[in-house]
């Protein structure tokens, strides 16, 4: 098996695993709060994470950059409360629409905070972006709901919780980060996940134990596929899982399907491809 099909199967699994984890956070949103919701995430993450730890020889979790990783996690934190509560408040074909602008606000932390340069492709990647962002939205010909915004949000947060783990891994493992980021938004998931405790129910199992493990897996299956392929090649599978979910969400929801969510998504996606292409020649 060559290093492309490879990649193509890796990404299939990172595409099945981000599907399971809105399916099972919609699940668990039916009687608790988003913030429950991350912590019962973070906590089967951790046990997963240690187990690996435990397993591993060297000392993988060793850093010296504990501050960038609280920033790091500050940041990530708050991008998956507003992703887990976009999920429950708006269909999941909208939410994962929005969530592909991420490399748009990435470029563009990625010039103010890291110095890289926006060329043209960057450039054209970030108009195409808009206009996809206003295809979805449809400013002017009816309200924008706040849950958009707040997916919007989630988008932003991810693209700077991507900036900032592009300067942890200059030093850090892979395991590392993971670990850290298990370790630190354990407790600050229960601590706002306290107050509007709800006792979880027999049947919330199978969901807590699928998106805590398609949360690692969803990562993971994504790392393997971009070492061993490049970006054009990885990026186009991930766009799959938009007409995946819509189907999911038309099927088991009951959401209206709505057409210009895919034309917004693909005039995004577009953008994306076109910059990855001009940047890899």
């Amino acid at each position: 098996m060559d290093n492309t099909l490879r990649a193509v199967l890796w990404m299939s699994g990172a595409v099945l695993s981000f599907s399971t984890m809105a399916i099972a956070a919609r699940e668990l949103l039916a009687h608790m709060g988003a913030f429950q919701v991350l912590f019962l995430r973070s906590v089967v993450m951790l046990a997963l994470v240690l187990v690996i730890v435990a397993q591993a020889k060297d000392a993988v979790t060793a850093t010296r950059r504990l501050p960038l990783h609280a920033l790091r996690n500050l940041v990530h934190f708050g991008g998956q409360y507003c992703w887990v509560f976009a999920i429950g408040a708006l269909p999941l074909a909208t939410v994962f629409a929005i969530e592909f602008t991420m490399p748009v606000w990435t470029a563009i932390l990625a010039a103010l905070l890291l110095g890289e340069r926006l060329t043209r492709p960057r450039l054209v990647m970030l108009g195409l972006g808009l206009i996809g962002v206003l295809v979805i939205l449809r400013p002017g010909l009816g309200i924008v709901s706040a849950a958009s915004l707040v997916a919007l949000a989630a988008a932003f947060l991810y693209a700077g919780n991507m900036i900032a783990t592009k300067r942890l891994v200059s030093s850090d493992s892979p395991l590392a980060v993971l670990f850290w980021m298990s370790v630190m938004q354990t407790p600050l998931a229960l601590l706002t996940a306290l107050p509007q405790w709800v006792a979880p129910q027999a049947g919330d199992l199978p969901w807590i134990v699928l998106i805590g493990v398609g949360s690692y897996t969803a990562h993971y299956c994504m790392t393997r596929a971009f070492r061993l392929a490049d970006a054009t090649v990885v990026v186009p599978i991930d766009f799959v899982r938009l007409p995946l979910i819509a189907v999911v969400g038309a099927a088991f929801y009951g959401e209206p399907f709505d057409p210009l969510i895919l034309v917004g998504a693909a005039v995004i996606f577009a953008g994306t491809y076109y910059s990855l292409s001009r940047e890899g020649r």
